[in-house]
């Protein structure tokens, strides 16, 4: 999701800016080079797109996306259900007609197997583009949050473990602060969040023989 790694390379800066600026205070003060900071640092974990999608804002976007997409979705159900229907007459009229019709029969549905691939491809690529768009409006702000909020808590890291590529192999429970920047955002940019969330669109996945 673009953004992302922004975030990712924003707060290593920000660590690695706390931390060369306790070393230089502590070279001024005489202390060893070597010597350890006082306080820990302050490492947390967030998933940024969980917390995107669980904002009032964000569950406001998806329920209106999927109204948006709902009347697709119901048209290419239907050519589904279709195409299962013509697939078992087809087979249940075997040996009952002739072959010009049976072959008739089959290109007929084959026609409508092409037709669902390609409204159901279109549909995929229109419902993720929709999605990056809403990630990429809630990102920029959500951004913003987090910057504010892991300044403001003192972290001095703060790693994405929404990409399935992270370095994060174990975290403590108590290190994870999705859930406070989801409140953070609500606060900062409030939205009434839809009575009943509903999961985004997305287009049935048919297994069609072919006659």
């Amino acid at each position: 999701m673009p953004g992302k790694s922004n975030i990712r390379i924003l707060f290593l800066s920000l660590a690695l800016v706390t931390l060369f600026s306790a070393v230089a205070v502590a070279q001024a003060g005489g202390t060893q080079a070597n010597a350890v900071p006082a306080v820990a640092p302050k490492i947390a974990i967030v998933n940024v797109q969980d917390a995107i999608l669980s904002t009032n804002e964000g569950k406001k976007e998806l329920d209106a996306l999927q109204q948006r997409f709902a009347s697709r979705q119901t048209e290419l159900r239907n050519l589904y259900n279709e195409i299962q229907n013509l697939q078992k007459q087809f087979e249940a009229t075997q040996g009952q007609v002739t072959d010009e019709e049976r072959a008739t029969r089959a290109r007929a549905i084959e026609a409508k197997q092409k037709t669902l691939q390609r409204n159901s491809d279109d549909f995929q690529a229109d419902v993720q583009q929709a999605q990056q768009e809403i990630g990429r409006r809630i990102g920029g702000k959500m951004q913003c949050v987090l910057q504010k909020y892991a300044q403001d808590h003192a972290y001095w890291l703060v790693l994405d473990v929404s990409v399935q590529q992270n370095q994060v192999v174990w975290a403590n429970h108590g290190t994870d602060i999705t859930g406070d920047l989801v409140n953070a955002y609500n606060v900062q940019y409030p939205a009434t969040p839809p009575a009943a969330a509903r999961p985004a669109a997305s287009a049935p996945t048919p297994t069609i023989k072919k006659p």
